[in-house]
């Protein structure tokens, strides 16, 4: 049975939390288990310079990211893993995809468009003020990450649909310049869930603080957890669990059966502190393992380096075949 390549990209941006597992890391992890994928998954570390331009807070961010992957369960024997930066194929694969890209077409990028916009509402007299060339040529380097490795499907959000086209319609364009070069890769899109809420009812982000960190030792997660606001209700009187952040992240967490039980006990009025001592218990039992894994592994960051090389020399072996491919198209092979 041939296997299709999955691939997916995660910028070292910010530390990972409930809403990066809830969104990203759980469908991830369980499309790496799939017998009939081989899953491609990047640490996008130069995506990354257009925002975290401290070296050392990258170093630990992309150590941070990789680490939490592993510590729950990502196998890197089966996905190759590997950081970004350390396939210079890629690279060279985006100058060549810049010779067939109008400029035309990365103006209605969807961050580009969005700088621009925000700039005309502040009334500057440069629309490209702060506009920086690595946030402007974003997308033809996503479309480098995907054609790289002969991709099948990348699985988004909706949110994230334009790179993927952008991938496809280069890809395109190449192959009609030059002949059949890259595979066109499939959409995956994911069911739009809605982004996973803070602490405080917003976006959970870490920019807000008002996120719950995967790995923070129990005694801060309990607190984060304890602090929960919620209305005056009693124990004993009915809740609502369609506008409870306890249901909310319960669910993020526990298996169907387990949310079922919660929440009707939730309805019948159960006490919002038993509510979230319940939802720390979860949560500890879901990651005390896992957090073991990842203090192990950020006390020792060469183990991650190795793995990562590990995954760079096999992502390299794949991307260097679709280079050689593009070189031959063009004629400098």
């Amino acid at each position: 049975m041939s296997q299709k390549i999955v691939l997916s990209g995660i910028k070292p941006s910010g530390s990972p939390h409930l809403g990066n597992y809830a969104g990203m890391l759980q469908p991830a992890l369980a499309l790496a288990r799939r017998t009939d994928c081989q899953a491609y998954y990047f640490i996008a570390d130069y995506h990354a310079l257009n925002s975290v331009q401290d070296p050392a807070r990258l170093k630990r961010l992309l150590h941070e990211v990789a680490a939490t992957y592993l510590a729950l369960g990502l196998d890197p024997a089966r996905a190759v893993f590997y950081r970004q930066s350390a396939v210079p194929e890629i690279f060279e694969i985006s100058q060549a995809l810049a010779c067939v890209c109008p400029k035309g077409f990365m103006n209605r990028a969807h961050a580009y468009k969005a700088a621009v916009a925000q700039n005309l509402e502040k009334g500057l007299r440069d629309p490209d003020a702060g506009v920086n060339m690595g946030l402007f040529n974003y997308p033809l380097l996503m479309a480098a990450d995907i054609l790289a490795f002969d991709t099948d499907l990348v699985p988004v959000g909706r949110d994230q649909k334009q790179h993927v086209e952008y991938a496809r319609d280069l890809a395109i364009r190449f192959n009609k310049t030059f002949g059949d070069t890259f595979r066109v890769p499939e959409i995956s899109l994911r069911a739009d869930l809605p982004a996973l809420p803070g602490t405080d009812g917003r976006k959970m982000s870490k920019s807000y603080d008002n996120t719950i960190a995967l790995f923070d030792p129990p005694q801060v997660l309990k607190h984060r957890i304890m602090k929960l606001k919620t209305d005056s209700k009693g124990e004993g009187a009915a809740k609502d669990p369609s506008d409870s952040l306890l249901v909310t992240y319960f669910q993020q967490v526990a298996s169907p059966s387990e949310s079922k039980i919660f929440i009707e006990d939730f309805i019948a009025g159960m006490g919002y502190g038993t509510a979230k001592h319940r939802l720390f218990e979860k949560m500890e039992a879901l990651l005390s393992e896992p957090r073991r894994i990842y203090t192990d592994l950020m006390a020792d960051p060469s183990t991650i380096d190795r793995t990562l090389a590990e995954g760079a020399t096999k992502a390299r072996q794949k991307a260097g075949q679709v280079r050689d491919r593009m070189r031959r198209s063009v004629g400098i092979s």
